[in-house]
């Protein structure tokens, strides 16, 4: 039998506007629809969506929904989903891999959307199962969104493992021993004391975590410098990682030996991997104004039309704070930005004329950017997820990141014949050949030469 869908439209006063609350039991499929209204948000205090008392949202409300969404007087009408078939009820399966740190998770279709806005998503398609790394951010917001989504969730630990590679490296490694466990614990806090960032104490710990249990019958003092070259040799290498990787395991030990414990050893006899020159993709600055111009959703084209205009990282729009944007002045600070360091940039006209319409329609508490709880910071994933999508609409099966939109920022003034210690200074970077990079990729001193081809004839 097809379930009764019960829309009820409630007319109110939410911070001091007229609004229309639309109230309905939980499901994904509705929010969906929902949220191709223009200015519907979520009220975390009413625990409601909600859109402006106006005509046209009534109007927009009424397309949507087909008619079967009613104000609160005439609730006592019966109303049914005609054609649409939603499953109020969902169960969730979530599997916990502890040795891989990762989650296997089985979901119904009708709430793919929420499984991918867990860091580090992927779907499996032999396993139709969706796998998340297994960190507590990811646990908490399982417990945030599915547990409030009308699904049973039933969490246990597995064995289960699809990572082949992280299972043929384990065969190598012994149990952590408590003495190493205090080890990695002290360096978190020296590290905290430091202000390193919470990704990079987060990276080291989890490869000294790997080096010590690789070591697990030594104690700290018995490990001498030819072990650190013989993991390097044997695990690292071995077991085929990455470049960048090699240099995270070679920087923790480092870390944790020389600049913690003070103890001299010689690393020179341990080779870093050479890393080639790989350049920036750059985005066509005509398909940049497009994907900026195509971006339907304020908030969404907002945050990809501040990340181009400033050239930001992710994480310095992330951690962007109302506060921090000076009308007056026509500033932007970033703050304790990658390195510690902070910057000031000059803001655009036409970014300062979209941010103001942006904050009256979004009313942002605390975040420039933020998710659907008052208040709450923007995901990094989702945020990925919107360039992603809105940049397919402008080129199909594109190869960009939304890191693409820092490096065709400095491109496109390069190429606009602004000096490069100016966009040092914009970009924040510590060392001019950081910033030289770009000189690779853009065409300013390319553009004019003549190639002898063009004075052939064919």
């Amino acid at each position: 039998m097809q379930p009764e869908l019960n829309i009820v439209l409630e007319p109110a006063n939410h911070r001091g506007k007229d609004v229309i609350f639309v109230k309905f039991p939980y499901n994904e499929e509705l929010v969906s629809v929902l949220r191709t209204i223009d200015d519907a948000k979520w009220s975390q205090s009413n625990k409601c969506w909600y859109v402006p008392d106006t005509a046209t949202h009534k109007e927009a409300i009424k397309k949507v929904f087909k008619g079967q969404a009613l104000f609160a007087a005439d609730k006592s009408q019966k109303v049914t989903s005609g054609k649409r078939q939603i499953n109020t009820k969902y169960k969730i399966e979530v599997s916990h891999n502890k040795r891989d740190r990762l989650f296997y998770i089985k979901i119904p279709f009708a709430l793919k959307d929420l499984a991918k806005e867990l860091d580090g998503s992927l779907w499996n398609k032999e396993n139709k199962l969706w796998i998340a790394n297994g960190t507590r951010g990811n646990l908490e917001q399982i417990k945030e969104t599915f547990y409030k989504a009308n699904t049973q969730v039933t969490y246990s630990e597995t064995s289960f493992s699809l990572i082949n590679r992280k299972t043929r490296a384990n065969h190598d490694l012994g149990e952590l021993s408590e003495a190493h466990s205090k080890e990695i614990e002290n360096l978190k806090k020296w590290m905290v004391q430091k202000r390193y960032s919470e990704s990079t104490i987060r990276t080291y710990a989890h490869c000294l975590q790997q080096f010590f249990r690789y070591y697990s019958k030594k104690q700290i003092e018995e490990i001498e410098v030819f072990d650190i070259e013989s993991f390097n040799n044997k695990f690292i290498i071995k077991h085929s990682y990455s470049p960048k990787t090699q240099n995270q395991y070679l920087s923790a030990i480092k870390t944790f030996y020389i600049k913690m414990k003070g103890i001299k050893y010689e690393f020179g006899n341990i080779e870093r991997p050479i890393e080639g020159m790989k350049l920036p993709k750059v985005i066509p600055v005509e398909d940049v104004q497009e994907l900026i111009r195509k971006t339907a959703n304020i908030k969404h084209k907002t945050a990809l039309t501040t990340i181009y205009s400033l050239g930001l990282r992710r994480s310095e729009l992330l951690n962007l704070r109302i506060d921090d944007i000076d009308f007056k002045r026509n500033v932007v600070n970033i703050i304790n930005s990658k390195g510690k360091k902070d910057r000031v940039l000059p803001l655009p006209k036409k970014l300062k004329v979209l941010l103001l319409d942006y904050m009256v329609k979004y009313e942002p508490e605390q975040w420039l950017i933020e998710g659907q709880t008052a208040g709450q910071q923007y995901s990094a994933t989702s945020l990925a997820k919107v360039f992603n999508k809105n940049m397919n609409h402008i080129i199909k099966n594109h190869k960009f990141t939304l890191h693409s939109l820092r490096h065709s920022y400095a491109t496109h003034l390069l190429d606009s014949g602004v000096d490069l210690r100016i966009i040092q200074e914009l970009l924040g970077h510590k060392s001019s050949r950081t910033t030289e990079i770009y000189t690779h990729v853009s065409m300013r001193s390319l553009k004019n030469i003549i190639n002898p081809l063009d004075d052939f004839e064919i």
